[in-house]
């Protein structure tokens, strides 16, 4: 950790990644890279920065406060890194194809739910850790053009 053990002052000790995969359509990787990140700052709500404020008072909403890098994988490369981000323990965020078809929340779980760990149809993942750890789990993506 850094003298102020603050995690959101560089330099960053940890890594966030999203990683979508290559064959998407634009607003599929989008969608799938917003929905993703949601899941990380859910999960890690201490990388959510402060609200914002501009010069007259009006209030934004905080943000993630620490670069989010974009990935873009193959499909197996995406069952790859599912698996590596597994067998280290790493907390990963998933995103399948089925979920282009369901409507709400509860039906995504559904739709996880339904199919076994290494046979989900994935189309996104996110990961946060120790910058080497997401690295060995996303070996493979390059980042997104």
């Amino acid at each position: 950790m850094h003298d102020t053990d603050d995690p959101l002052l560089p330099p960053f000790d940890t890594r966030i990644a999203v990683a979508v995969r290559d064959d998407l359509e634009a607003w599929q990787r989008l969608n799938v890279t917003a929905f993703l990140a949601s899941g990380i700052a859910a999960a890690h709500p201490h990388l959510v920065g402060r609200p914002y404020a501009d010069a007259d008072g009006t209030a934004y909403l905080p943000l993630l406060g620490m670069p989010v890098l974009v990935f873009e994988a193959s499909a197996p490369t995406l069952v790859a890194a599912r698996e590596r981000a597994v067998r280290r323990g790493l907390p990963i965020a998933v995103y399948t194809a089925d979920m282009f078809r369901t409507g709400h929340d509860a039906a995504n779980r559904a739709a996880v739910a339904a199919v076994a760990g290494p046979e989900l149809d994935l189309v996104g993942c996110a990961v946060h850790g120790p910058r080497n750890a997401v690295d060995k789990v996303l070996k493979g993506a390059s980042l997104h053009p």
